[in-house]
């Protein structure tokens, strides 16, 4: 079954023991659940942690209306962001200092490259995060859908357990980065 907001409320609600839904506005207890809580959890372990699959840049957009204070340049965020990891310069993604008021990046430099997370499309989230938001969203409707205390902590627990598996398994996806500027390996000289 390919990945979609309906798969995974799905996969959750069988995880709870409920029953799983055929669409998220079937009118039943478990689909309205689904449907409230899921953009926003979805979108909060999104920006959780700097997955992979959800880390891009892009090269930022300058506003003609100037911020009223503290930076010279107003810049338009990307559709879909959800966090700055940081920015910088076209010739290197970061180091700009920057602040993010009302939606826009507001900076001193006249051109930023924000590398940033986003929201990709449920289809492209590899299997250890998929498992990791089953596993989060069946934790959040269990107490909505059943009431049990006890089971929602068990189920909790689960979610963090996997929410870490899946960090580790993301952070390979890259090489790890060196330590720069460091004051004790200058003074060894």
């Amino acid at each position: 079954m390919a990945l979609s907001a309906l798969a995974l409320c799905a996969r959750a609600l069988l995880k709870l023991g409920a029953q799983p839904i055929a669409s998220l506005d079937e009118g039943t207890a478990e689909a309205e659940v689904a449907a409230n809580l899921y953009p926003g959890l979805r979108d909060a372990l999104l920006a959780a942690h700097p997955w992979s699959f959800a880390t891009g840049q892009a090269t930022l957009p300058r506003l003609a209306a100037r911020p009223t204070a503290d930076f010279r340049h107003a810049f338009q965020l990307p559709a879909g962001f959800l966090r700055a990891l940081s920015a910088g310069s076209p010739d290197r993604g970061r180091g700009l200092t920057y602040r993010i008021l009302e939606d826009r990046l507001h900076c001193d430099a006249g051109q930023v490259v924000l590398t940033h997370i986003f929201r990709p499309d449920e289809s492209g989230f590899p299997p250890h995060f998929a498992a990791a938001l089953v596993a989060r969203l069946a934790a959040e409707f269990c107490i909505p859908l059943t009431e049990n205390t006890a089971r929602a902590q068990l189920l909790a627990n689960q979610a963090e357990a996997e929410f870490r598996a899946a960090r580790r398994a993301d952070s390979q996806q890259a090489t790890p980065r060196a330590i720069e500027d460091f004051p004790l390996i200058a003074v060894r000289g």
